[in-house]
């Protein structure tokens, strides 16, 4: 009989599996110094989370005092143990204690809630057995603490931790320790926020024997009691909710993702923009988004992917969310030419009404400058420059070149995006965006180390996961595809960003020199972007409406901005960016045109450049000019003898820049007229039409709101400011007009000749047709 149990009890031994867990768990997000960031509720709705081997010396102690003071010297099952638990039940005729060991507690926690007859729990010392022979002592316990009730919908020491005390398992003290110890007991009688006084009581007992054992002294023992017990049970830290919801939408379900956020700073700034939140709510603009990256590691040290709230899709993540971008790439765009060698820093670009097809780009203030230095355009946002800027770099170039930055949502082709495509006609994420400042940043921190890898193109997003990237790995394989002397360059533009001193709270960015940074307002002032670096960070920011719902005052410098700079008010300031000399030359540059210096220049300053600046043209808008003695009027050798015949160089932009780049700039002198009987074949036509803009253009003519008939205001610029010009309408005289150039018309449909003469007779004609009136 003996020998056919023995039997039985190996062949179940053999047959029986071993016990493992399969319980739901949450999925948990801590940050690298363990503290909890945001968790789910498991699918049972259990809070349960994943088993964690690491368990606190504190809470060991207490456990083992408590449960099974010989768990590391019996094999599962303790026979003194249940000797003198039977015995003692006895003498009081009722069941005062148990006989389990923690192994055999973990088994009938895998077991979940089996009879206790004598048939299971023969099951039950096998499995034990079971158990035992193939988990290590620190194994099997840490099995208990993962997956014992502590009260409630609470399961598992990290789960009771920062439910009943707001911690870690490892930050709690004795007193909490023991306190936590005595729950899975009796976790339907005990716990926090039903029957404290008992609670206490088995608290101090355990607490007594811990000292009485010495494993706590004295004067920890009496401070241990005076702690009080905590109270009901508190909800989760949620730090990164929307993080939390991209992990799991990566399939990462079931999981503790350590990431690299900031608790502290993430804290910080969930409080910035919460104050900016109740600002901006005001104007009925609801959702706003926060991304901090370390630049050197890559990895993102604040995620905010909305502000708090149900009611204005704040559950969206928009840090990965596609939104227009307005001008943020304009900087993408000025760095690609300077890297290309089509640009210069202070190279002027044309700031004048502007049609190209049936676009016409504007200024985000209507107003131009006739010129203006493509670093200057950067730093001012200014809109036809750039669209300028793009025609003559070539769309499909800067399409591919976004490609490889990183911004993987540009997924349409150059031709549908166009010309649009500089302000706001394609869409980006907040991830990718900073992402790419941050390449662009690393590259020039490290110029000079991996200066030769240019050639790889590697592009590496952000990381919230540290085991994603390494540091080194990060260094050696993200390399821009720009070369550190454009980075540079565009990084100094971006240090002088700038709007109208009139702007209200302008004086309040005074303190952000240290810091290159840009601005986007999209189409309808539906986003408002602010991206900001320094050599140790990147803070991107967007505010706006998960709606698309457009505000008026929802821009980049008065929504997003104040954030930005709060940001970077909570991190510590950095020197700037070192100057890559190895990229750069030193090159004679014109200081009216900001091309390199041709034999015509006449003021010239010796400018660092990037290298391949050196493939650009020199100066086209300085040439020789012939004057009379008194340098009055401009003669040839037709109306004056050579000797007499005064040669000046003279800075001559064409007649549309010239005419609006002269108010702005005190500096500059209208060519002197031409002397009678001088003219000369070669002389460029001083008069240009401002509107329409181009030959051939199609006019539309619109009713007013009373039903009557519009007028098309044809515009034109002459490079004396006092000439008078002559207009002519298909070879008929209508009217002339003197200082300033309009002249309001009602043609009748159909193609048109519009001419117009000044009184030194040039002649300037073009074509257009009238599509509908």
């Amino acid at each position: 009989m003996v020998l056919f149990i023995i039997l039985l009890l190996g062949f179940a031994f053999l047959v029986l599996p071993k016990p493992a867990f399969n319980d739901p768990v949450c999925t948990v997000l801590i940050s690298q110094d363990g503290s909890l960031l945001a968790a789910t509720i498991a699918a049972d709705e259990q809070y349960r989370f994943p088993p964690n081997n690491n368990i606190p010396y504190r809470f060991e102690q207490c456990i083992l005092t408590f449960e099974d003071r010989h768990f590391y010297r019996h094999p599962g099952i303790n026979p003194f143990s249940i000797l003198r638990a039977a015995w003692n039940n006895i003498k009081a005729r009722r069941i005062i204690q148990g006989g389990s060991t923690i192994s055999m507690q973990t088994v009938r926690l895998y077991r979940k809630g089996k009879s206790r007859t004598l048939f299971e729990k023969i099951i039950e010392a096998v499995l034990t057995l079971r158990l035992e022979t193939g988990n290590s002592k620190k194994e099997i316990l840490a099995l208990y603490t993962s997956n014992a009730p502590f009260g409630g919908n609470v399961v598992g020491l990290d789960a009771a931790a920062w439910r009943y005390y707001g911690r870690s398992p490892h930050d709690l003290s004795w007193a909490e320790s023991a306190a936590l110890a005595v729950l899975p007991n009796a976790p339907a009688l005990v716990f926090p926020g039903r029957n404290p006084d008992e609670l206490r009581r088995k608290r101090d007992r355990l607490l007594e024997q811990l000292y009485k054992n010495g494993t706590i002294d004295s004067l920890t023992w009496q401070l241990s009691l005076l702690e009080p017990l905590p109270a009901r049970p508190m909800p989760l830290p949620r730090l990164a909710p929307h993080l939390l919801t991209r992990v799991l939408s990566e399939g990462k379900r079931g999981e503790i993702i350590v990431t690299t956020l900031n608790p502290v700073l993430q804290q910080q700034a969930m409080e910035v923009l919460e104050r900016h939140h109740s600002r901006l709510s005001g104007n009925h603009i609801h959702n706003a988004a926060v991304l901090l990256l370390d630049i050197e590691t890559n990895e993102a040290l604040v995620y905010i992917g909305n502000t708090p709230g149900e009611r204005f899709g704040n559950h969206v993540d928009v840090i990965t969310a596609p939104r227009s971008t307005g001008s943020i790439l304009k900087p993408f765009l000025y760095a690609s030419m300077l890297n290309d060698g089509q640009l210069l820093p202070r190279t002027l670009v044309p700031d004048i009404p502007t049609q190209i097809g049936g676009y016409t780009p504007r200024n985000f203030h209507p107003e131009y400058d006739g010129a203006v230095p493509a670093s200057r355009a950067v730093a001012r946002s200014l809109n036809v420059p750039a669209v300028r800027l793009l025609q003559q770099y070539g769309v499909e170039h800067f399409h591919f070149k976004l490609r490889n930055l990183g911004l993987t949502t540009i997924n349409r082709t150059a031709e549908d995006y166009g010309l649009s495509l500089i302000l706001g006609g394609a869409e980006a994420t907040l991830w990718d965006l900073a992402g790419v400042y941050a390449g662009m940043a690393r590259t020039l921190n490290n110029y000079g180390r991996f200066n030769s890898m240019y050639d790889k193109k590697n592009y590496t997003p952000p990381i919230y996961n540290p085991k994603t990237f390494s540091k080194e790995d990060v260094i050696l394989t993200d390399h821009s595809v720009l070369n550190a002397s454009s980075i540079y360059f565009c990084f100094e533009a971006m240090k002088e960003v700038a709007r109208p001193d009139e702007l209200a709270g302008w004086q309040y960015f005074s303190s952000s020199r240290s810091v290159a940074w840009k601005t986007g307002t999209s189409f309808g002032h539906r986003d408002a972007w602010a991206i900001g670096l320094n050599p140790k960070y990147v803070v991107a920011v967007w505010v706006g409406n998960a709606s698309g719902e457009g505000r008026p005052d929802l821009t980049g410098v008065s929504a997003a901005a104040p954030i930005l700079f709060d940001i970077f008010g909570l991190l510590p300031t950095s020197p700037w960016f070192d100057r890559p000399f190895d990229d750069l030359v030193k090159v004679a540059v014109c200081n009216h045109s900001g091309h390199r210096a041709s034999a015509f220049c006449s003021s010239v300053d010796s400018t660092w450049i990037p290298v391949r600046g050196l493939d650009t043209r020199a100066c086209p808008y300085h040439r020789l000019i012939h004057l009379n003695p008194e340098k009055t009027h401009r003669v040839t050798d037709k109306c004056m003898e050579v000797n007499e015949i005064l040669t000046e160089s003279w800075f001559v932009l064409p007649p549309a820049m010239e005419w609006f780049f002269k108010r702005k700039n005190p500096f500059y002198r209208e060519l002197p007229p031409v002397a009678y009987g001088c003219d000369s074949e070669h002389d460029m036509n001083p008069m240009a039409l401002l509107y329409p803009r181009i030959a051939d253009a199609q006019i539309f003519i619109p009713k007013d709101l009373d039903g009557e008939l519009s007028e098309a205001i044809f515009e034109a610029a002459h490079t004396n400011a006092d000439a008078q010009i002559f207009w002519h309408l298909n070879d008929n005289y209508i009217g002339k007009t003197r200082y300033f150039h309009k002249m309001a018309l009602q043609p009748e449909k159909g193609n048109h000749k519009l001419t117009l003469v000044d009184e030194n007779g040039n002649t300037l004609q073009v074509g257009f047709s009238v599509v509908n009136r």
